[in-house]
């Protein structure tokens, strides 16, 4: 007969179900996400890198590559606060999927206009573009579900096995990529690196099949933050506005980023003009700062971070900068260049999982996709600004001023002059202004002191939960 369950029955299918999704939670579930992420971050890499010599074969201008980023990571920025809301509304996991799946499919558009010959350099504008606005959905909710699978305690060491993924590709890719267009020439090698890619977003995707993303409970600071998608979109602004130890540290990473953008555009363009195009000598230097960052995401996961996390972010800043962008613009050899990309790579797991590490600790679980989205608008919108800037004034005054025209009696004697000589000048000069950026955050309490004046969100929970 069909009747009523009875309750100790549902009382164990209830529990058998709790089980089930703890399985699928806690670090094993997370280290499952971490290796598909792993996967899909090393095809992209190899792409990006693909990419990278194709438009400098095409062009021969550091204005080309420049847009190419700016196409990229534009949008990453710019949708991020409907992004963080659609996070929050809906399934993290799905979300997930969904974002892996479509930032993928510009990769095929690109491979199929590359095997029949109409690849163009607009082409890559339009699909950095569509893949950079998909990938906005993918750092909040990939932030806010480490909140919900683990303990505060295995935060800071969750950030350092993702960086140490990012920095495994930026090991590998670089060499993979660059090895296979030495061996079979830039159009073969060019194919079987988007190939790669594919496959492994893909596998990413399956990865997400395996684990469970707990849905957040709803908090004071939620409930305020209800509202239409446009509403939501904006609460992020106002919940960091009206923290402003947050504000602080993210206005700190806005110059950081400002500056440090000059470098990430030029690196590339630099050292290609100093080495003929040598794109095994672009790889080497990319693949030693993956090593540097590598070996911080190992020390940062074993580790767990510095236990005043602000250290970690603020110093982490300066010695970015000072090896990054200053020590690389100084150099005009590849030991020099691989030794300063190792050495800025190596603070950069630092610097970022300390920061994740504050955020994740200090905001509220279920409203972490709104205000991370919004985090990374206030932190990267400046990057977008630097990446057109800093082509066109390569190309059109730094550059000619270092080939034997009046910029060489001012930096001459530190840089020296010819090809690449202008982007070199433009990287020391933002290093001195990104370090100078770290040593101003400490001058101020606020920042200094955030993690005193900010409780967790569990504290502040537990303390509404309490109230009358």
């Amino acid at each position: 007969m069909h009747g009523r369950r009875r309750p100790e029955t549902k009382k164990h299918d209830e529990e058998q179900t709790s089980q089930q999704e703890a399985g699928k939670t806690g670090i094993l579930a997370f280290t499952i996400i971490w290796i598909g992420q792993m996967f899909s971050l090393l095809g992209t890499a190899m792409t990006g890198f693909a990419m990278t010599i194709w438009a400098w074969e095409i062009t021969g201008q550091a204005t080309a590559l420049a847009l190419v980023a700016f196409f990229s990571f534009a949008p990453v920025v710019l949708v991020s606060p409907i992004a963080g809301a659609v996070v929050d509304r809906y399934d993290r996991k799905k979300v997930m999927m969904l974002a892996d799946f479509a930032a993928g499919l510009p990769t095929v558009a690109v491979l199929l206009l590359y095997t029949t010959g109409h690849l163009q350099i607009w082409n890559l504008y339009v699909t950095g573009a569509v893949s950079g606005t998909f990938q906005a959905f993918h750092f909040p909710a990939y932030s806010a579900a480490v909140t919900m699978m683990l303990p505060k305690k295995h935060y800071g060491r969750a950030n350092g096995m993702l960086a140490t993924a990012q920095f495994t590709s930026i090991i590998f890719a670089p060499v993979v990529a660059g090895l296979l267009i030495a061996s079979f020439g830039l159009s073969s090698g060019f194919k079987t690196v988007m190939m790669i890619d594919i496959t492994t977003f893909l596998v990413a995707i399956g990865m997400l099949f395996f684990i469970h993303i707990p849905r957040p409970p709803t908090t004071e600071a939620g409930l305020k933050g209800i509202g239409s998608i446009w509403k939501e979109s904006l609460y992020g602004f106002r919940y960091i506005y009206e923290r402003p130890s947050l504000l602080g540290l993210q206005l700190t990473f806005f110059v950081a980023n400002l500056v440090g953008a000059f470098g990430n555009t030029l690196l590339a363009p630099m050292i290609l003009a100093r080495t003929n195009n040598d794109s095994v000598l672009l790889g080497t230097a990319m693949s030693a700062a993956g090593v540097g960052g590598l070996v911080g995401s190992i020390v940062l996961t074993v580790w767990g971070g510095p236990k005043r996390r602000v250290h970690g972010v603020l110093m982490g800043l300066v010695f970015i900068s000072l090896f990054g962008s200053l020590v690389m613009g100084l150099g005009r050899d590849l030991y020099v260049w691989a030794s300063a990309a190792f050495l800025a790579l190596l603070f950069a797991p630092i610097a970022n999982g300390s920061s994740q590490a504050i955020w994740q600790a200090k905001v509220a679980p279920d409203v972490q996709g709104r205000v991370f989205s919004t985090r990374l608008l206030i932190a990267q919108i400046s990057a977008p600004l630097a990446m057109l800037i800093a082509g066109p004034l390569a190309d059109a005054f730094f550059e000619p001023g270092m080939r034997g025209g009046g910029l060489v009696p001012i930096f001459g004697w530190m840089v020296g002059s010819g090809p690449g000589a202008g982007m070199g000048v433009m990287l020391v000069i933002a290093g001195v202004l990104g370090v100078a950026a770290g040593f101003v955050g400490y001058s101020f309490r606020v920042i200094r002191n955030a993690e005193d004046i900010l409780p967790d969100h569990n504290v502040q929970a537990a303390a509404s939960a309490g109230a009358p």
